[in-house]
Order: C-alpha cells, then structure tokens, then sequence
C-alpha cells in the first residue's frame, strides 16, 4: 500500500513538471558575456572609443624665379671703297622676368567624439566611425571621423588620440548663417569667372 502511495506521488510530481515545464535557474552573471573581471576596453563590434581630437596643421609654400636674356648684332663697315659710306650699324635687345611667391595655410581643432567600432581585425585593429551634431544659435556645425585604431592604443577609459588613428579622415562642416557669408555671392562668383 505504501509503495502504492509513493508510486502515486512521484507519477503526480512527473505530470506537473511536464505539464509547466520545467525551471531552470540562471547564474546573477551572464556567461555568454565578457568576465566581470575582465578588462573593459573596447574590442568588439559596437563597443564606443572616444576621440580625441588634438590636430594641428601648418604648410607653407615659397616660389622664387628669375630670368633673363641679352643679345646683340653688330654690322661694321666693310674694306675698301664702301668703308666710309657704310655706317656702323647696332642692334640689341634683352628681356628679363622675376616673380615670388609666398603661401601659407594652418587649421587646428580640438574636440572629443564618442566613436562606434564597427569592425575588428585580426591583426588587434579596429574600424571606428562617428560623429557628432551641435546647434549654436542656429549654426549646425558636424565633426565626422573615421579610421583604423590599434587594440592595444586605447587607454583604460575607452579613449585615444587622433594622432593613433590610422587612415584617419576627419571632417569639420558648418552650415546656418555664418557659413553661408563665408562664401562668395553669385555676382562675384560669375565675375571671378568671366574675369
């Protein structure tokens, strides 16, 4: 009889299992995912480096020519009878040209861009691109950079200089008012063409 009562119990047990399925517990630590002890520099797809951004740019250009050129004829008089009614006749001419030329250009920009790795590499480097929109007084202004970074140049932070970004393009737009006064209007542009 007793044994008619355990067999009775488990067979209930077994059906109530099946029937809502069974629990399973999870670990507080998700185990597909990174050690809590582990370093959290960004190294995957989708993980964010900050850039920051310290460019300085100068060029400087200089042009200096100079030439020239002197030539001379001279027709003297021959021997003989026609000595005295040939006269001494001279011609010259020269030319010379001399010009410089000085350019100079020089650009910098400061700023800090949260970037998205958006491929990694076998070979420890990542793929990075970003940008970054602000508003002032109605003057959009958009910094946008790419390019390659080394695994092992970015700091503990999840930051690294522009000066270690590879292949690195970095762009600087403006658009609103101010920009479109820096620009040239259409009359001066059509004389700057036609002349």
């Amino acid at each position: 009889m007793r044994s008619k009562k355990l067999l009775c119990t488990v067979v209930m047990i077994i059906t109530v299992f099946a029937m809502t399925g069974v629990a399973l517990a999870q670990s507080l630590y998700p185990t597909d995912k990174a050690s809590m002890f582990e370093d959290r520099k960004a190294k995957r797809p989708g993980d964010l480096v900050t850039v920051i951004i310290v460019e300085r740019a100068t060029a400087r250009q200089n042009a200096s020519t100079s030439t020239g050129k002197d030539s001379e004829v001279s027709v003297g008089p021959g021997m003989g009878v026609l000595a005295d009614l040939i006269p001494l006749l001279k011609v010259g001419g020269g030319d010379s040209f001399s010009s410089d030329g000085t350019t100079t250009r020089g650009g910098s920009l400061t700023a800090n861009v949260t970037t998205r790795v958006v491929e990694v590499y076998p070979n420890e480097t990542m793929r990075i691109e970003g940008r970054q929109k602000i508003m002032i007084n109605g003057e959009e202004q958009e910094i946008v950079i790419t390019g390659l970074i080394r695994v092992r140049d970015v700091a503990p932070d999840n930051t690294v200089l522009s000066t270690f970004v590879a292949d690195a393009e970095i762009a600087f737009l403006g658009s609103g008012v101010v920009a479109d006064k820096n620009n040239p209007g259409i009359i001066t542009r059509l004389f700057n063409w036609l002349f």
